[in-house]
């Protein structure tokens, strides 16, 4: 009996080691840190991705939901993982580039991660009240000029608050920052005629905007959105270069080995060709990054350009983290 016991021991040890007796990565499950509640867009991003990338892997993943101040607890626990690729992190635009300027943080949004690879994103929509006196962003930014201070812009969290300032400052005009606890409210009282006005996210106005409630100038990015392939760019709309929009990517704990990122970002890419995967992000209103955006570097090289223009902004208006 103790003889076959060994025997087990080394046939499951074998199992997990190639034919030179290294071990195979991933040799035993993952675990996928979301740094906010089981009920937004990132552990939606992540569960939908994590389910087919275990395909790939050969391992489940399993999701690990660490909510708290603004996603900063969840990622300050992925900055302190560590660093064998058995723990990777979904992040965004508000983790790990607009909380570095907001908050004092006990990690470094750059220097502690290893980028995996960017996944999708969701530009803002520009949107009023169905009673704003403009049918066009040029009409809309035209009367605010004329009417300084006389409009109402709901601000639901710091990423709406912070386009809001950019969009001030791009194109010369003046109204009142109203801060609201969700978007939820605010589109409430957007679609009552209550406030005036908001940059919001697509997918939770969306709705109120195709049953006619609300207006849509324009979507802050350089493409349309193929879930509203109606609503204009802000370029086409005649402001060229308003672009926000909240991104998501994955990320590792720094000196996470570069083959280890290599296969996660392998595991990664196979996800966001499949099917079905493009299609439940899509019914979430995200734009995948087309394939050749899907690497470590082009992760890097826009955290990096997300930090140089947008960090001065919030210092300057004095954002601080809610």
């Amino acid at each position: 009996m103790r003889m076959l016991l060994v025997a087990v021991a080394c046939l499951a040890a074998m199992a997990g080691a190639d034919s030179d007796g290294a071990q195979v990565y991933p040799a035993h499950p993952l675990t996928m840190v979301v740094p906010f509640a089981a009920d937004g867009p990132n552990d939606a991003i992540a569960r939908t991705l994590a389910a087919r990338m275990q395909v790939s892997l050969g391992q489940p993943i399993v999701i690990e939901n660490v909510d708290g101040s603004a996603g900063s607890i969840g990622t300050g626990r992925l900055a302190r993982a560590a660093p064998d690729g058995y723990t990777l992190g979904i992040g965004y635009w508000g983790t790990h580039v607009a909380n570095g300027a907001l908050y004092a943080l006990d990690y470094d949004v750059l220097n502690d991660f290893e980028p995996i690879s960017l996944l999708a994103e969701s530009p803002l929509l520009i949107v009023a009240n169905k009673g704003a006196p403009a049918n066009d962003l040029k009409g809309l930014v035209g009367w605010l000029k004329q009417n300084p201070d006389k409009t109402s812009w709901a601000v639901p969290g710091s990423g709406s608050h912070v386009a809001s300032v950019f969009f001030q400052r791009e194109t010369g005009t003046r109204f009142r920052l109203v801060p609201y606890r969700g978007a939820g409210p605010a589109i409430q009282d957007l679609a009552a005629g209550r406030i005036d006005m908001a940059m919001l996210n697509v997918g939770p106005v969306l709705p109120q905007v195709r049953a006619g409630a609300i207006k849509a100038y324009a979507v802050t990015a350089k493409r349309r959105l193929g879930a509203a392939p109606d609503i204009p760019t802000v370029d086409e709309a005649g402001f060229p270069g308003l672009y926000s929009s909240v991104w998501f990517g994955f990320w590792a704990p720094a000196k996470t080995p570069k083959d280890v990122i290599a296969r996660l970002n392998a595991a990664t890419v196979e996800a966001l060709a499949d099917p079905a995967v493009r299609t439940r992000l899509r019914d979430l209103a995200q734009e995948i990054f087309p394939p050749e955006q899907q690497t470590p570097e082009a992760l890097a090289d826009l955290q990096k350009s997300e930090i140089a223009k947008w960090w001065p902004i919030i210092k300057a208006a004095g954002i601080k983290g809610e």
